[in-house]
């Protein structure tokens, strides 16, 4: 019977072997493994049962060495245990994998292998994480696509029950586990057959239990712990055995061979490359194009069991004809002879008279292609040097391989199918169904791969999409299409689209222009492409359809360009795709209700029809084109031109190493340069309905629409266009002004939706428009002059209104942010308050992402060149990071006072420094004004007189000249860091009693890493990691904080109470001790109308579901409840967000029941609050009776 055919990426392919293979799995998200931990939660969920007939226990922990702790416990203990990580989660996990091999207890850690963080981090795939494993006595099995995962998976835990060796089994991150292909499933039933019961009954007699007592050593002393890591060396030299024991199992079960070793390639072969993983793919496509269509004589050697390290197998792999072997490494040792596989193969081939020459290659996702893999065995011909590099351009140590032929490999009959989309509307989930439906209805290989910016939604995603009779090995993307198709219009000028479009190509394009007039608006060399490669043209208005289906909100071009395409490319029959496409909305959808499953059934209908082809001109004569998009002005800086402008054309790939820095740093505000122009609508302000209360300018997550106080002779030059009005209180004469960055709006509508002038419909201060609209009215000259007007003019208002604070220009812009975030107005507002003088420590997460992503930064500086200094360390130990830099900061200034005291002492030091460092030094103890900064900045021009003196002592103050003022740190993450894993160093920083400020971003999930349930995620919520709806309630972290009595403690929701924030975070900062910030942030995974985000915060607060609160123990009496109580109900705002609807939707019954016990345990985290203060407050005053 032939097997099932399943199309699925690779970390499904791994979770369904370990799910049918363990008893307990202890999960922690990590980009790009998480799924897998999340099939395997939502499978238990939905009681699945593994081949021994049960449900697999899953717990999901605080970090990924909680994991492995877990992990190691279920083992000791005798149950069949798996966990799923990559990168630095793996890294967390290496004290416990050495504990746990040393203790010989099988079981399996699959890897989605990742770049690890170095001078920044990578969240892309190469094996800079597992190869730092290597010691830890892990056998460790490679799989090269999403078939060998699943065999390769199954293999592992089969050999790991035989060998008492556990097994990391790993594969690409992101080329493999996000690669959607069509595979063989090795059924349940199958696998069960190749399980031997007697290796799980000798691994269930070794589980510790009273009845059976033994004693794992705690220690050894020197006289023994050398003999006893000796006494595995057995087991070790038998894994290589038994792994092609079970490889030869599985294959008379699925009919695909496997070896420790395999080679592919010409049996007389002179120059053979030894590699490992997805990348082997790319190199056996090319070797079988070169040797079949030139005579090459190329080899490959793919290693898949790279420890035990087999070196009888390797050899015997290799043809005897072998004269160059040329070894790849996706990973780089710096300082190293080699790599680490370049290492073991020198070492297996050690008396051979082989050149053998080592090189690295696809670091974190870095394009591997069929040109580089020729390039290399050119190399290797002409004896190149070893220690190369390929896909780069190192013109610094000139390591790189030049690129001097582009070949085309893929096999003839390969459609190659791009589709540019807009992150976030839904593009690469229509594809995912595409491939799927063209995968089901056909008897065609199918691949799909997604490529990604950094931004976390409005950011351009490149689906890339393969169809063919033969199998596909293409890991790479695809660069001659046959088809492409472009959701955003706004594209066009911007990328190339049409690069490499083959002869008679078809282009699909979203746009609202009708046919006639979509082909004027494409740029030239578009046109050109068109007429001279004979491209079919197409175009859809996907939005207009969208509008008549309201209930949608804006959503469905990925539906509508899923039925275009089906219609125009002819891949399968188009009423069997029309069927596919209804069948996977209904299954995508049902979740969301009957309603929503309805209206996007309706949409489908209607875009059948849709499409028109657009009538192509013969000749270009008297025909219009768009200009290209400018992108950097002439005047910009070097990092601009060489850096940012080729990144943001997504040629990102050409930038030399020459341009890049070696420490990772970057100059901020730079964000403002992107201009990005993605939103289908931006605001337009009405002067005459506008009540100046600065609502609009809080409430935006990107800073895209600002107020400032302009006075009257600045004025002067306006555009005619530029409106203004009387500022209201008025102090001089000043103009008040509402600005919008039409360029830099993600069009979400929070603004719209918070103005409450807005509330009269008749005068609404804030009204929809469009970008064309707004540059008609010359917004984009007003943003300029806007910007070049002098900022922080404040009149008659201060920083103790919502109003003054948002006068001062936001230290924080253009965000990659989704539209609508939640986190980014509290981020703004720190640099609002605190920005000239901050230091910021940021947690790996959504925040770290949309605040640090290389090259565009949204930090900026004021026109003086003050501004936030941002960094970022890791996920787990952020707090400790941002207290490091407090104490640094302390020690600077403590040793800055030392030296300004000597040189004050110093009866050789000129009058006019000793006036200019005493001023100075009279803002010590109050240093984050502008007089102290003026201050220093007049000490550091007088010093700078003095630079040549000779003077140590005066040399050591210029050195610290910048610390006379204090800094402001802040520590900011979300609340995954915040509960889970980082929660430890939260507690021991805070109970420093140093003065730091902690601002917890609380959404409640893991929101970057797709929406995981976290100690923060409240009773009854549905999250990743939680698909039954979480059991337990949301960890009370304010009081835990509140217990130590020195530390400053909010709970805020700006949305709800915009006062109270502001308040909170100038309390915060301005207590001389350690202060922590819950603030509420409503985010995409809620399931909610994310122009509504601040509503949202709102409706939370009256309906009781989050607190407002101050605990400032600096006051008399410490603690505010500063929540009214509720007036709304607390279900009827659970029930109305996606997170809670949909456990409804699956489970009813058990939903009732967690919504009642959501309720309950929200008011008891409440009544704990109010009580534990009142305990202290009545603690004190016996105290004081006492």
């Amino acid at each position: 019977m032939p097997a099932k055919t399943i199309t699925v990426d690779g970390n499904y392919a791994a979770a369904h072997v370990a799910y049918a293979l363990s008893e307990v799995s202890a999960i922690y998200p990590i980009t790009p493994s998480s799924t897998m931990g999340e099939w395997i939660d939502e499978w238990a969920s939905q009681h699945k049962k593994n081949i021994w007939g049960k449900e697999v226990k899953v717990a999901e922990m605080q970090s990924e060495a909680g994991a492995a702790g877990a992990v190691h416990g279920s083992l000791a203990a005798g149950a069949l245990t798996s966990t799923y990580t990559a990168s630095q989660g793996l890294l967390l996990m290496i004290p416990v994998m050495h504990k746990a091999a040393g203790e010989m207890l099988p079981h399996v850690i699959h890897v989605s292998a990742r770049a690890l963080a170095a001078q920044s981090l990578a969240i892309f795939g190469d094996h800079t994480d597992v190869m730092g494993c290597r010691n830890t006595g892990y056998a460790m099995l490679a799989a090269n696509s999403v078939q060998e995962e699943m065999d390769m998976a199954l293999v592992a835990h089969l050999s790991t029950y035989k060998a008492k060796v556990p097994f990391l089994q790993f594969f690409d991150g992101f080329r493999t586990s996000h690669e959607v292909h069509k595979i063989e499933e090795i059924s349940y039933e199958d696998i069960a057959k190749l399980v031997e019961p007697k290796y799980i009954e000798e691994f269930k007699k070794r589980g510790m239990r009273p009845e059976a007592p033994v004693c794992k050593v705690g220690a050894q002393n020197t006289d023994v712990y050398f003999q006893g890591r000796e006494t595995v060396n057995k087991y070790y030299e038998a894994v290589p055995d038994i792994v092609q024991e079970y490889m030869d199992k599985v294959a008379a079960v699925t009919g695909r061979q496997y070896h420790p070793f395999d080679y592919v390639g010409a049996p007389d072969a002179t120059d053979v490359i030894v590699a490992i993983g997805s990348g082997c793919e790319t190199i056996e496509e090319t070797i079988e194009y070169l040797n079949s269509t030139r005579g090459t004589k190329y080899g490959l050697v793919k290693v898949r069991l790279y420890r035990p390290f087999d070196t009888k197998r390797f050899n015997a792999a290799l043809p005897a004809s072998v004269k160059r072997i040329t070894v790849l490494d996706r990973t780089k040792e710096p300082g190293s002879i080699g790599e680490p596989l370049y290492m073991d193969v020198v070492a297996a081939l050690e008396n051979k008279d082989i050149r053998v020459i080592g090189g690295r290659y696809g670091l974190s996702s870095k394009e591997f292609t069929p040109s580089m893999v020729l390039a290399i065995y050119k190399h290797a011909e002409n004896n190149g040097f070893h220690g190369f590099t390929v896909g780069i351009e190192d013109d610094v140590t000139h390591k790189s391989l030049k690129i001097e032929e582009h070949i085309v490999t893929e096999p003839e009959g390969t459609t190659n199918c791009m589709f540019w989309g807009l992150g976030s509307d839904g593009t690469v989930g229509a594809n995912k169904n595409s491939i799927k439906i063209i995968g089901q209805y056909t008897n065609k290989d199918a691949q799909a791969y997604f490529a990604y910016d950094s931004k976390k939604s409005f950011g351009v995603t490149v689906s890339h999409l393969r169809f063919g009779d033969k199998p596909i090995k293409s890991t790479y993307l695809i660069t001659a299409p046959d088809f492409v198709s472009c959701s955003a219009h706004s594209y066009i000028g911007r990328y190339d689209l049409l690069k490499g479009i083959k002869e008679g190509g078809v282009f699909l394009l979203n746009s609202p222009w009708s046919k006639e007039e979509a082909f004027s608006h494409l740029t030239r060399d578009m046109q050109e492409t068109i007429i001279n490669k004979k491209v079919k043209f197409y175009n859809i208005d996907a939005e207009a359809l969208i509008e008549k289906q309201p209930g949608l909100r804006g959503k469905g071009a990925n539906t509508v360009m899923m039925v275009a395409y089906f219609k125009v490319s002819g891949i399968i029959p188009f009423e069997q795709a029309l069927e596919g496409m209804r069948e996977m909305t209904k299954k995508t959808f049902k979740k969301k209700g009957d309603d929503v499953v309805n209206m996007n059934l309706a949409l489908i209908d209607a875009a059948v029809d849709a499409c028109e082809e657009v009538v192509v001109p013969s000749s270009l004569d008297g025909v219009c084109a768009a200009e290209p998009v400018k992108f950097i002005s002439d005047d910009a800086s070097d990092f601009a031109k060489k850096i940012i402008e080729p990144s943001m054309r997504q040629k990102g790939d050409d930038i030399p190493v020459s341009a890049m820095s070696c420490d990772g740093v970057i100059p901020t505000g730079t964000s403002c340069l992107e201009k990005r122009g993605i939103a289908p609508r931006v605001p337009h302000w009405n002067s005459e309905a506008c009540i100046q209360c600065g609502i609009c300018a809080s409430a935006c997550p990107h800073a895209a629409i600002r107020t400032k106080l302009i006075e009257k002779e600045n004025l002067g030059n306006a555009p005619e266009s530029f409106n203004t009005i009387e500022a209201k209180p008025n102090l001089n004469g000043e103009h008040f002004k509402v600005q919008v960055y039409c360029k830099d709006c993600t069009g979400c509508g929070v603004c719209v939706d918070q103005c409450p002038a807005n509330k009269n419909p008749e005068k609404q201060a804030l009204t929809w428009s469009t970008i064309e609209k707004e540059e008609e009215a010359c917004e984009v000259v007003n943003e300029k002059f806007f910007d070049e007007l002098p900022d922080n003019v404040m009149g008659k208002n201060t920083t103790k209104t919502i109003k003054g604070a948002m006068l001062r220009k936001p230290l924080f812009e253009f965000s990659g942010a989704c539209a609508g975030c939640g986190e980014t107005p509290y981020v703004k507002l720190v640099s609002q308050l605190f920005g000239e003088n901050a230091i910021v420590a940021n947690a790996t997460g959504c925040s770290s992402i949309y605040s640090g992503t290389f090259p565009t930064i949204p930090y900026t500086t004021t026109k003086e060149g003050r501004g936030p200094a941002w960094a970022n360390s890791l996920f787990e130990d952020n707090a400790e990071f941002g207290f490091g830099m407090r104490l640094a900061v302390d020690q600077n200034r403590d040793t800055l006072k030392t030296y300004v005291e000597k040189v004050l002492e110093n009866e050789k030091t000129p009058a006019d420094l000793k006036e200019a460092l005493n001023e100075a030094m009279s803002h010590w103890d109050n240093s984050k004004t502008d007089e102290a900064v003026a201050a220093q900045n007049k000490a550091k021009e007088v010093l700078a007189k003095y630079a040549d003196c000779g003077c140590p002592d005066l040399a050591k103050v210029r050195e610290l000249e910048d610390y006379f003022t204090d800094k402001s740190v802040w520590i900011i993450g979300g609340d995954g860091w915040a509960n889970d894993i980082g929660y430890g160093g939260i507690d021991h920083v805070l109970a420093q009693n140093k003065n730091v400020n902690i601002l917890v971003l609380d959404t409640e999930v893991y929101s970057n890493t797709g929406g995981q349930a976290s100690k923060s995620t409240p009773t009854g919520a549905v999250a990743k990691f939680a698909t039954g709806g979480k059991p337990t309630y949301k960890k009370n972290m304010g009081l835990m904080s509140m217990s130590y009595g020195y530390v400053y403690v909010a709970s805020v929701a700006l949305g709800a109470d915009r006062a109270q924030t502001l308040k909170a975070f100038q309390e915060a900062e301005a207590y001389n001790g350690p202060s922590i910030i819950f603030a509420y942030a409503p985010c995409i995974a809620h399931g909610i109308d994310m122009s509504k985000t601040q509503t949202e915060q709102k409706r939370a607060v009256e309906a009781g579901y989050y607190p407002l609160y101050r605990y400032n123990p600096a006051n008399e009496q410490p603690f505010s409840w500063d929540a009214k109580d509720p007036k709304e109900s607390y279900q009827d705002f659970i029930r109305s967000e996606g997170r809670y609807k949909q456990l409804a939707k699956t489970n009813p019954e058990h939903a009732e029941e967690l919504h009642s016990q959501a309720e309950k345990d929200c008011g008891r985290i409440f009544l704990y609050s109010i009580s534990f203060v009142n305990s202290k407050l009545l603690h004190l005053i016996f105290s004081l009776l006492l």
